[in-house]
């Protein structure tokens, strides 16, 4: 007896696998996010396998948020990762991918929420321009105006120094993400401040309006009408850069950044500060005193006058309101 071996004719060829492939394959577009492995770096990118009939490509500057000299710095072989499909199939219907384009997305939604908690961060300053400083926040350049860098050095010398910083302007669609080191200082000095407190400062600028006065490292407003109760023409007459003066704290705005400052109010009788500004200066802590004890006597007569208005909204009760109900049994 003769043993025959039959032979089995699959009959799957080429075409059959291709279109095998065509039936399974997914659909990838552009704007996508992807779960990727890495099949193979190169000298200036990396090919990655998403599970598309041909290996994705990212590109080196395509890698990160922030600049990288080879792949090796954000991508290992067989790590699996989430990657952006920036670009469609070239003719060699090959995906482009990119890892920037995620953490851009990302580093803007933390910007959003670190906004929203008005919080306070720190970054190292990068360049200097005409118009300010340049620093980066998750990644993301932002920029200092010059008017809201509160520091005593001159501009060229922040390259490298790392600055407490508050948001002032988060705009992704613009591009636009403008930070305060003013308003930080401000707000932690503000800590520490109270209105009707006296402190003694430093004249740091005159303008028509008023005179910008340094209080232990951050700058008041010391405006013109708050000067004196006597008309003043130009703060000029009054002041000059680097004098030593002392003035009231009349509010504290956080969210602007903003100190006012009074020797107005710090006057013992009206034209003190043009006639003799040395008596205002002795008899500042009393004056002040005053003025914290009024401020406290209107405090407390608006909140009485508040508790009035409750209680006349309050409806009088009437027989029925008071009367004790009637049980009835089931």
């Amino acid at each position: 007896m003769v043993n025959q071996e039959k032979t089995l004719d699959v009959g799957f060829t080429h075409a059959d696998f291709a279109a095998l492939l065509d039936r399974y394959d997914y659909h990838f577009n552009p704007g996508d996010i992807v779960a990727g492995t890495v099949f193979s770096i190169e000298p200036k990118g990396a090919l990655i396998d998403i599970g598309a009939k041909t290996a994705a490509y990212i590109p080196i500057q395509e890698m990160s948020i922030n600049r990288i000299e080879s792949p090796e710095e954000v991508l290992q072989p067989n790590e699996t990762r989430e990657f952006f499909i920036l670009a469609d199939e070239n003719e060699e219907g090959q995906l482009t991918l990119s890892i920037r384009r995620i953490e851009y997305m990302r580093a803007w939604e933390r910007v959003r929420q670190l906004q929203a908690e008005d919080a306070t961060v720190r970054s190292q300053v990068f360049a200097i321009n005409r118009g300010g400083a340049l620093v980066r926040i998750e990644g993301l350049r932002g920029f200092i105006p010059g008017s809201h860098i509160s520091t005593r050095v001159n501009k060229e010398e922040l390259v490298g120094e790392e600055l407490p910083l508050k948001f002032l302007e988060v705009d992704e669609e613009r591009n636009r993400l403008v930070l305060s080191h003013r308003r930080a200082l401000v707000e932690r000095k503000m800590n520490k401040l109270e209105v009707g407190e006296v402190v003694v400062g430093t004249v740091r600028g005159i303008k028509p309006y008023g005179a910008f006065i340094d209080i232990g490292g951050v700058s008041g407003l010391l405006h013109i009408s708050e000067i004196s109760h006597d008309h003043i023409d130009t703060p000029h007459s009054v002041f000059n850069v680097n004098d030593q003066v002392k003035v009231m704290i009349i509010d504290l705005d956080a969210e602007r950044g903003r100190i006012s400052l009074s020797t107005k109010q710090l006057e013992p009788e009206p034209g003190d500060m043009v006639k003799n500004p040395q008596l205002v200066y002795e008899k500042a802590e009393e004056m002040a005193a005053r003025y914290r004890q009024q401020l406290l006597q209107q405090q407390q007569q608006a909140t009485a006058e508040t508790t009035e208005e409750v209680i006349e909204d309050i409806p009088e009760a009437t027989e029925d309101d008071t009367a004790e109900p009637i049980l009835q049994e089931a």
